[in-house]
């Protein structure tokens, strides 16, 4: 199936160049353009892309804000943004990850980590960088506003002995097939003990699972500097 993405960007250069690596790819291709965040949101209504490539720096309504609108709209569930920024440690970065980004990349990526990124996102994964998981662990959860909040240490009464510990796992940047191996069981069954914990807690993918999991309590310790998403 082929990839449906929409990008959001002021600049018409980054654009043009983006949308040339994108529709250069057999599996994807660019459904619209976007130059600030009301046009993006829009645009997802009007395309519902599989991907939104999202600047967090837009002229009037911001990436953020629109990231917000989008990952809240229950029309565009199955639309999944991927932002952009010039900073790995940008606490808005944080915030549109909580909104429901389900990933981030640095502007400096390479072309090949760019496609990369927009596949991941498609195929319901969450792609964050070391630098970006840490980022958003320290300066984001360790003090959220209370209106960020998205779960509660009483909410995971919910879940099983076995989803906690799988979800206690993705929260240190594990892998599906790293964890199987972990707590020897199959990689199939991992991925069914994530899809029920996020149903359960009401997460839009693994970025807001592992948001849950350290505001909830259940993940305390920062992962290691190598780890990633």
């Amino acid at each position: 199936m082929t990839i449906r993405v929409l990008l959001a960007d002021d600049q018409a250069l980054l654009r043009a160049a983006f949308r040339i690596l994108i529709d250069s790819c057999d599996d994807m291709e660019v459904v619209g353009e976007a130059v600030d965040g009301a046009r993006a949101i829009e645009l997802a209504r009007a395309h519902r892309p599989d991907v939104v490539l999202m600047d967090i720096r837009l002229p009037g309504s911001d990436g953020l804000a629109a990231t917000s609108a989008i990952c809240a709209d229950p029309d565009l569930s199955a639309t999944r943004v991927l932002v952009l920024a010039t900073s790995e440690i940008d606490e808005d970065v944080a915030e549109a990850l909580a909104a429901g980004a389900s990933g981030f990349l640095g502007k400096e990526a390479t072309p090949d980590a760019l496609l990369d990124g927009v596949r991941t996102v498609a195929a319901g994964e969450s792609l964050l960088s070391p630098l970006a998981t840490r980022a958003l662990i320290t300066r984001f959860l360790s003090a959220p506003e209370e209106g960020a909040r998205l779960a509660a240490p009483e909410d995971l009464a919910a879940l099983t002995a076995e989803e906690r510990e799988v979800m206690g796992r993705v929260a240190e940047g594990r892998t599906n097939a790293e964890i199987a191996e972990k707590l020897l069981v199959s990689t199939p069954e991992v991925r069914s003990h994530v899809d029920r914990a996020m149903a359960k807690l009401g997460a839009r993918d693994r970025a807001q699972l592992v948001v849950i999991a350290y505001q909830s309590g259940l993940a305390g310790a920062m992962p290691p500097p190598s780890a990633a998403l």
